[in-house]
């Protein structure tokens, strides 16, 4: 039988680009491991920390989380992250309940030790870059790749843990001093696992919101 010819991307049903689950759309070179994107993204952070002895840790944090971010856009474009559909706001309130219900506690008996990690992480920075970071740059980064792309196909106390173990080693030479490492970690740790939970029960919008939620409480908050 004569073989048939291969049909034009516009000869193709929406069938051949759905998935079987609601929210995502994929395409022929969906299976791609975003993993390698993450390595890319640590290479690029570990090479850069001599930024931070010249006064440059803030030029280290666009360019690295901003990696974050790009692959996630790139993905939504052109791979398998997440959709964003139209939001139901109970859904958005939620994200803020889940944020305050962690952050408020952590603010309350965090004290002189949040005002020193948030200091240490951001040296030098004003407070309105502070907040561009807290409000835009990092969450954006974390949600639209560990959220929208990593968690589509891992379990979110393994997203909780990737997403841990990078800001970690953002942070990490800036906060090396005293308990604040084992402290950091352990908050981070809380903080990602509850975004990722967030985002399983009501979405990325709302692990979104979450973020920033938490990181104006603990970062920004101890610093005004």
């Amino acid at each position: 039988m004569k073989d048939e010819a291969p049909l034009d991307d516009d000869e193709l049903d929406d069938d051949d680009y759905a998935d079987e689950g609601d929210g995502y759309a994929l395409y022929r070179g969906a299976t791609n491991d975003p993993i390698f994107g993450l390595l890319l993204a640590v290479a690029v952070s570990v090479g850069l920390m001599p930024l931070i002895g010249s006064g440059g840790a803030d030029m280290r944090y666009t360019v690295t989380w901003g990696m974050l971010a790009l692959f996630g856009v790139l993905a939504w474009l052109f791979g398998d992250a997440e959709r964003i559909g139209q939001e139901r706001p109970d859904n958005v309130v939620w994200g803020v309940v889940f944020g305050l219900v962690l952050g408020v506690p952590l603010l309350l008996f965090g004290g002189s030790t949040l005002t020193e990690a948030s200091r240490a992480m951001f040296p030098d920075m004003t407070t309105g870059v502070v907040l561009g970071y807290l409000v835009f740059i990092i969450p954006l980064g974390e949600t639209l790749f560990f959220r929208g792309i990593l968690q589509r196909t891992r379990p979110f106390w393994e997203v909780g843990a990737y997403a841990t173990g990078w800001t970690m080693l953002q942070i990490f030479p800036l906060i090396n001093q005293n308990a604040l490492p084992l402290v950091m970690g352990f908050m981070l740790l809380m903080a990602n696992m509850l975004y990722s939970y967030v985002h399983d029960r009501n979405g990325l919008a709302a692990a979104w919101v979450c973020q920033i939620t938490i990181g104006l409480l603990l970062f920004f908050v101890p610093i005004l």
